[in-house]
């Protein structure tokens, strides 16, 4: 088999059309996540918190004086922890939507009524009655 038809026999299997499909649309739900945390929820916790706005928390490495970080990390190295902070949160309501999403897909997984036992066979069938015989006839002798 050569390289060429080997490689697309491996990029037209199911399972790798299916990962490439989900990490497309992984990103593009990272980036409503971004949107989400960064435009919704940040401007939230900022107005609930007296006006903090994590995005220019940070801690000047170089001697900065500057108080956006935009300008301190033209001056030099900043530990940027408020966009640590954003970052986190997008995480954690990223991770939380995914549990949702499983949960609910083996909630319907579960919701599939289980197969019928098979029937029993009719030889198991008698050799239980035979068994049931012979213990009933052990006990009244």
């Amino acid at each position: 088999m050569s390289f060429a038809s080997e490689f697309k026999e491996f990029a037209l299997k199911g399972s790798v059309m299916d990962l490439a499909v989900g990490v497309i649309i992984g990103g593009a739900f990272g980036k409503i996540v971004d949107s989400l945390v960064g435009d919704v929820i940040m401007p939230v916790v900022g107005k609930v918190s007296g006006g903090l706005d994590f995005s220019n928390y940070f801690i000047p490495l170089a001697g900065q004086t500057a108080t956006v970080l935009e300008e301190a990390k033209k001056q030099g190295a900043v530990l940027a922890y408020g966009n640590f902070i954003t970052v986190a949160l997008n995480f954690v309501i990223l991770a939380f939507i995914i549990f949702l999403m499983v949960k609910q897909i083996n909630r319907l997984k579960r919701a599939e009524p289980p197969a019928p036992p098979p029937p029993t066979p009719e030889d198991v069938v008698l050799l239980r009655e035979i068994r049931d015989a012979l213990n009933r006839g052990g006990k009244q002798g």
